[in-house]
Parts: C-alpha cells; structure tokens; sequence
C-alpha cells in the first residue's frame, strides 16, 4: 500500500510553496494537479513521475471529483506514493477534505500539507493586510459559490458583523454578492479591492466600492481567478501597495 501526500501548491508564486510540500513533490511517483497551480512546481518532479492534470474551469470539469478520488485511492493500492497537488490549500475551498475523506474510507494512509491559500496571499501582495489594530479586527473567508440548497439569508447575516471578507470564486456572482451585502448592512461605500492572478507576475488590482464593484469589474475585464476583498483595511493599498511597485508594467489601478 502507498500513500497520499495532499499538497497546497501556494496561490500562484512557485516560492511560495512549503519547503514540507516540494520534498513531496521530489519523491513522488504520481503527481495529480490543478488547473490553478503553478506548472513551475512541475520541474521538481521525478523524470520518471507520472503527472496527472485533473484542472477545473468554471462550468467544465476536466475530471469529476469523483474520478480524482477513485484515482487517488488505485494509484496508492498499487503501492504508489501520490502527491495532490492543489492550488494554495488543500482545506480551504480546495475540496482536500472530501478527498481525505474518500482515502480514510478506503483504508489508503495520507498526510495533509497545508499551503499559502490566496485568500491571504493575494491581498498581501496587492498591499492589504487583513487584519489591522485601526481597522480589522477579524476576517472571514467565504466562497462566492455556495452549495445549492444552504440558507442565503442566514448566511450574509452572519458576515455583517465581520471587519474584512476574502470572497474566492465570486467574479460571476459579483452583483449578487453586492446586493446581499448592502441587504445585510453593509455601506455602499466599503472599499473593495478585485485581485486577478494574485501573486504572479500577471496580478492586476483594482479597487472601488461595495456599490460599483460589480461594474468595476465588468469595465475593466477582471475574470478569475480572482480574489475579493471587502473591508476598510483597502484604503491601506494606497501607502502599502509594494508587489506592484516591482512590476510596473502589468497591473490595472484605479482609484476608490
């Protein structure tokens, strides 16, 4: 019986990974990986490993998450050592606890390596700290895309009294997200950041409102992957925007 390395890869910069996490990924035998992972990790690996590509785009999964687990528990029973490889943290809307939940069924042993989630990252390079002693004093990472059947209500009611939200997967439901926001007590002029492509050299940010985020968004073409940030700690990008400072050329800024 092999075992099952659950990887974080990071959110984007390959240096970010955990030096816990590349050991992994140099002895693995069988690496399964990401769409948002950087393919950069991918040249540690063994010659002789074989690499896997199991990437997701929004309303077309390569590979059903079904099939990912049934491949994760066949190469470990066939004594293999399997690396998942995940972009930044398999627990943190990466799907890595129903996989550990499928290898725990079948008997197959893992270990979880947590990784640098963008829902961190992203703001820090775009000069957002989450939390802040004048501004946050608590943060809440949420998913822009909730399983059908939850109640909605509840759940916007529950963020009110949150200082900063980290919105992953929310560029399609940008209106609604808005609307749910400014229902639950929100200003409509909470500053709001969009990070596209955090982390890389692709990154671009732009910044609003919580009440012209959404056509901010469609004005200047933010798709995914891209983080939302919610909260008084953006007004802090303006004196501590540093990444973008070293790229000039690529990022998009737009003042509140």
């Amino acid at each position: 019986m092999g075992k099952v390395y659950l990887v974080g890869a990071g959110p984007g910069d390959p240096d970010l990974i955990t030096v816990k996490g590349l050991k992994c990924i140099k002895k693995a035998d069988v690496i399964l990986y990401d769409r948002l992972i950087n393919e950069e990790l991918l040249e540690y690996a063994d010659p002789q490993a074989n690499l896997v590509y199991c990437g997701k785009l929004p309303n077309y999964h390569t590979m059903k998450q079904e099939t990912i687990n049934h491949f994760l528990v066949s190469y470990a029973r066939s004594g293999k050592t399997v690396v998942r490889l995940k972009g930044g943290d398999p627990f943190v809307f990466g799907r890595g606890g129903e996989e550990a939940e499928s290898l725990a069924q079948h008997g197959v042993a893992f270990e979880i390596i947590p990784g640098i989630t963008s829902g961190i990252a992203a703001p820090a390079y775009a000069g957002i700290p989450l939390t802040h002693r004048d501004f946050s004093g608590s943060v809440a990472f949420v998913t822009g895309h909730r399983k059908q059947g939850l109640k909605e209500d509840e759940h916007w009611e529950n963020l009110k009294a949150i200082d900063t939200l980290a919105i992953y997967m929310g560029v399609s439901q940008l209106a609604y997200i808005s609307e749910q926001l400014l229902k639950h007590g929100r200003s409509g002029s909470t500053p709001v950041a969009l990070i596209q492509w955090g982390t890389t050299k692709e990154q671009k940010t732009v910044t609003g409102t919580l009440a012209n985020m959404a056509a901010k968004a469609e004005q200047h073409h933010v798709k995914n992957p891209t983080m939302i940030v919610v909260g008084e700690v953006v007004r802090l990008r303006e004196k501590l925007s540093w990444f973008e400072q070293l790229h000039p050329a690529e990022p998009l800024k737009e003042a509140f």
